[in-house]
């Protein structure tokens, strides 16, 4: 192999990754669960990420690219643990602890801003929300329905920035009464 075929060779493969992809990865999820898709510039990413613009189209395709990578990271690394959590809820009042102390941030911004525009990321919001509504019904004995509504509720307290005291006014509330 002569040096000219070496260095057409070592261009064919480019340079190798100058960033961790999975601390950027990480870091994309708590700027968009901070800032929401749309409150998130390229030029935000590549600062906040510390990634070369051209790295980061050619690791992810695109900033949605990233943002459905960091989604489904949020949802593994956030909403799954929850999951396992409620699992093991040993009441209503605990359940919606859980659910109204986890790190949802990206997952609630996703389904008000995103889902309603984008299908794939509409299927990842489904498809946690429905398994959060299972492990609910599951950890409190209740119907489906009941269990997606308190689901909901649980999440609108995260919204309304109350988590505390409405948590446990629900969680009184849906308590046999003794």
């Amino acid at each position: 192999m002569t040096d000219r075929s070496s260095s057409a060779w070592l261009a064919a493969m480019g340079r190798p990754r100058a960033f961790d992809e999975d601390e950027a990865v990480r870091a994309a999820v708590t700027l968009f669960g901070g800032r929401a898709y749309d409150g998130v510039s390229v030029d935000d990413l590549v600062s906040h990420l510390g990634v070369h613009r051209n790295s980061l189209y050619k690791t992810f395709g695109s900033k949605r690219g990233l943002y459905l990578t960091a989604l489904r990271r949020h949802l593994a690394d956030d909403v799954g643990p929850l999951l396992d959590a409620l699992a093991d809820a040993p009441d209503a009042a605990a359940a919606l602890r859980l659910v109204t102390s986890a790190d949802l941030g990206l997952l609630l911004l996703a389904i008000t801003e995103r889902a309603p525009v984008d299908d794939e990321v509409a299927a990842e919001v489904n498809a946690a929300l429905a398994a959060v509504d299972r492990a609910v019904a599951d950890a409190l004995g209740v119907s489906a329905d009941l269990a997606t509504a308190v689901t909901a509720a649980a999440l609108g307290i995260v919204l309304r920035g109350n988590p505390d005291n409405a948590a446990t006014a629900l969680a009184q509330r849906l308590s046999p009464r003794t």
